[in-house]
């Protein structure tokens, strides 16, 4: 049994890797904190009415080391770094659901996210969190850079490609559409109903924070300097990400083989399905799942390949990956906990 703890239970992502936890054998919760909420996690959480007596307090590394194994880190950006530290030094083993650890450079993080790394002796200890590619890396991590839910979409969609096709690969541009709870519950004039409902809209254009993750997990991957160009957009729906990829790739001539390149990297995956060749990911089949769908689409006049890809952005894209990552840490079955 794992003693587990979560700190930043209020949030979307916290919440949701509570939710999946109470279905998870061998994971006890130990512990939970959020530092601008108290109380009964069954009142932070309604649907969770009777099922537990946790109670949540602001953070205390102290209670936090003493009564856990593993710990989520379930909060914002530049808070991470500021606890990491502690609980990585008292042998806690932490999977961070923020950017704090996902670049390996801090220059890179002061550059993105607007202030300096507090803690750039971890980088180098932090293991990138993608289980599809990183499995072997995650078993033995005591930290893991969950990543980014655009970076997610992206990434399972480019992976088989990056990786069979590295020298025919002369562009690429991320298209991407996201649920409103992938900007967490922070209140916000632009994320309020009357903004969102009935409207569609572009943001941060060729400047999101994700693009710097995409591109130095792409470049490790394909073994030389990939770069992407990535646009997101704000649907207005609650969750979900639909990402389309436009890649300009010599030697691709043929749908068939391409799937067939996808459906063999993919086929030992728990969580990601090729659909059929006349197939498209949509939004309604990942929605509260742990899935990544994946369509394709070759234009040989154009040298052009499509891929299409679809998660949910608080499972897949966040909580469930996360939760993905500790079974792989842990040597428990990748699918226990989950409902499929």
């Amino acid at each position: 049994m794992t003693r587990v703890g979560i700190v930043g239970v209020s949030g979307y992502s916290g919440g949701e890797i509570l939710k999946i936890l109470f279905n998870h054998p061998e994971v006890r919760v130990t512990y939970v904190s959020a530092n601008n909420t108290k109380g009964a996690v069954e009142t932070l959480w309604p649907s969770l009415k009777g099922q537990t007596s946790l109670t949540c307090d602001t953070y205390d590394p102290v209670k936090a080391s003493d009564q856990c194994d593993l710990i989520f880190l379930a909060v914002p950006h530049t808070v991470a770094m500021q606890i990491a530290p502690t609980l990585l030094k008292n042998k806690k083993r932490l999977i961070d659901l923020s950017a704090d650890y996902r670049l390996s450079s801090a220059d890179d993080y002061q550059s993105w996210y607007g202030q300096p790394h507090l803690d750039p002796e971890h980088l180098s200890v932090a293991v990138y969190g993608l289980c599809e590619f990183y499995r072997e890396k995650i078993r033995s991590a005591d930290l893991i850079a969950n990543p980014g839910c655009y970076s997610t979409g992206a990434l399972l969609g480019l992976l088989p490609l990056a990786s069979t096709h590295t020298d025919n690969i002369q562009s690429i541009i991320i298209d991407a559409k996201s649920g409103v709870s992938g900007a967490g519950k922070k209140l916000a004039a632009e994320l309020m109903f009357a903004q969102v409902n009935e409207n569609f809209k572009a943001y941060k254009v060729l400047k999101h924070q994700h693009t710097p993750e995409i591109d130095q997990v792409l470049s490790q991957i394909a073994g030389r300097e990939l770069a992407v160009s990535f646009v997101p957009h704000l649907l207005p729906v609650t969750r979900g990400i639909l990402t389309t990829i436009y890649v300009r790739c010599q030697g691709i001539s043929d749908l068939n083989h391409l799937h067939e390149v996808y459906t063999r990297f993919y086929k030992k995956e728990p969580f990601v399905r090729v659909l059929p060749s006349d197939n498209q990911p949509e939004l309604k089949n990942v929605n509260h799942s742990n899935f990544c769908d994946i369509g394709l689409a070759v234009s040989e006049k154009q040298n052009l390949v499509v891929i299409t890809t679809a998660i949910d952005n608080l499972m897949k894209g966040a909580a469930g990956q996360a939760v993905q990552n500790m079974n792989i840490m842990c040597h428990y079955p990748e699918k226990t906990g989950f409902v499929l």
